[in-house]
């Protein structure tokens, strides 16, 4: 997992020093930086000439972090819900999703669907029966 992205002030900090003649491994230990750190915010700067974080590339995501809380907060209320039924609510709050959307949304949320197993139900004629049994048998 990628570590969190320093502050701007002390990337800019970084970069003052490195302005001053300070070398890597020096800036390193004054501000408690890794130096490969160092090393990759000062070539950012020589390359870009900003400390600013850049857009990254990739698709926007489609359902916000609000969204898909909304989607899995409905299907934890009520379990046997459809896709199909879980689209039409996205859709009267404001948000279209396709249900291959909606399904890799639960997925991120470790939701899944599944079909119970059927079993049947005892009657009465069964019940009689199974008193009727030893322990051993039952």
């Amino acid at each position: 997992m990628r570590s969190k992205e320093l502050p701007k002030e002390l990337r800019d900090r970084i970069v003052a020093r490195h302005g001053s003649g300070q070398g890597d491994k020096r800036i390193s230990a004054a501000l408690k930086v890794p130096k490969s750190t160092v090393a990759s915010i000062i070539l950012k700067w020589k390359k870009f000439g900003t400390t600013r974080t850049l857009s990254r590339p990739g698709r926007p995501a489609k359902l916000s972090n609000r969204g898909r809380r909304a989607l899995v907060r409905e299907v934890k209320k009520n379990p046997e819900i459809t896709v199909a039924e879980l689209q039409r609510c996205s859709r009267e709050m404001g948000g279209h999703s396709t249900k291959s959307t909606i399904t890799a949304a639960l997925h991120q949320s470790g939701l899944y669907g599944r079909v119970a197993r059927r079993k049947p139900f005892l009657t009465a004629r069964h019940m009689k029966a199974h008193e009727g049994l030893p322990d051993y048998e039952k």
